[in-house]
């Protein structure tokens, strides 16, 4: 009897290994196809409609940009540190890019105030603007230059992150658009691939905050457009910078920006934090990427900006302080005190700053991770 049953037992382990692979396989498929959502933030709901006796006016839609992506820099004629600001070139960057900038800031701004006031014209404003874009397949050139595909994924990331607060809201505000809706996410998604074609397989010298912000804009638009090869080519991207910071907390490549350095490791920050967030959300912890990184970086920071010395120290040259002492060049605060224990001195300098609105990661951070600190 003894042996029957041991025989048995023989017969059934390779039927039960097989279910166990089965469910396994069936579970990790399970797992693979879950959907892709944001952080909890984006879930808000508009606001009670508010008096408003001026009233609302959409502006014309900008002429939508289909044109070749080929700008000057404002470094243009800066060494390679690319750290000295060219007058005339800047200007000349502003005037053939400004139809591109006036669509970022508009609807982050338009999506904003419908949150806030729940305006059906505020809502039609957003999608005729974005729908027009869409419709003339816009930023689409594959005719470019470093600073063309630049703002292509600059312009990607604004608008797919403020989409996610229509897309997610449980107003559900785009449900009665659901057309237009399909239209503008497949135009974002069309330039996401672009945008990971433009940044993909660069040599680790020149992968720096461009490359972290294309990732965020790939992310973002994952999200939006439930795309799991985005998701995956941004989590690549973000491990690839992780372990670009060193045991200080410095990057190599921002290092390179002499007096200007503190300012782009604090530049870099934003992108990393937010696809840091949006990835925790969606099952995927990349905190202990290379020992903590992300921490490391922040953490240097927010010593530089005490004590620039140790960058002058780390690079000979002293640091350039105009853009840190703009509260919304902080905005990462709000994704990264979300992702680790902030100290006192740190949440409350973060008090201070607040709220945190910039049109590039989607308009108002602090809506999305600390509601509380704007009521």
């Amino acid at each position: 009897m003894q042996t029957l049953k041991n025989s048995a037992r023989k017969l059934a382990a390779p039927a039960l290994l097989g279910l166990a692979l089965l469910d396994m396989t069936l579970f990790g498929s399970a797992a693979q196809a879950a959907t892709l959502v944001p952080p909890q933030g984006y879930y808000a709901g508009i606001e009670e409609l508010k008096a408003d006796k001026s009233g609302f006016k959409c502006d014309a839609v900008p002429t939508p940009y289909t044109g070749k992506l080929v700008f000057r820099s404002k470094y243009e004629g800066s060494d390679k540190a690319r750290a000295t600001l060219n007058l005339a070139s800047e200007k000349a960057f502003r005037d053939s890019t400004a139809s591109i900038t006036t669509l970022e800031r508009g609807v982050s701004k338009q999506v904003m105030q419908y949150m806030r006031d729940g305006r059906p014209e505020q809502l039609d404003c957003t999608l005729a603007w974005l729908g027009g874009w869409a419709q003339a397949n816009a930023l689409m050139s594959t005719d470019f230059n470093h600073t063309g595909k630049s703002m292509r994924k600059w312009a990607l990331g604004s608008m797919s992150s403020a989409w996610l607060r229509l897309k997610f809201s449980n107003s559900h505000p785009l449900a009665a658009h659901q057309a237009q809706a399909e239209l503008i996410e497949k135009w974002f998604g069309r330039m996401a691939d672009q945008v990971v074609s433009d940044w993909s397989n660069l040599p680790l010298e020149k992968i720096n905050n461009h490359s972290y912000w294309a990732a965020w804009s790939v992310m973002a638009t994952a999200v939006a457009t439930d795309r799991r090869d985005l998701f995956d080519w941004s989590i690549k991207e973000y491990r690839v910078a992780a372990n670009q910071i060193d045991a200080q907390g410095f990057l190599p490549n921002e290092l390179k920006r002499k007096q200007r350095a503190l300012a782009y490791h604090n530049y870099a920050l934003p992108p990393l934090a937010m696809i840091a967030s949006f990835a925790q959300v969606n099952g995927v912890d990349v905190r202990p990427e290379n020992n903590s990184a992300l921490k490391r970086l922040g953490d240097r920071v927010l010593a530089g900006v005490k004590a620039p010395s140790a960058f002058k120290s780390k690079n000979g040259e002293k640091q350039d302080m105009t853009d840190l002492k703009i509260d919304s060049k902080f905005a990462w605060l709000e994704p990264w005190c979300s992702l680790y224990s902030c100290s006192a001195e740190v949440v409350e300098k973060k008090h201070e700053m607040q709220p945190f609105k910039t049109f590039r990661l989607g308009g108002d951070l602090t809506r999305v991770y600390d509601p509380q600190a704007e009521k």
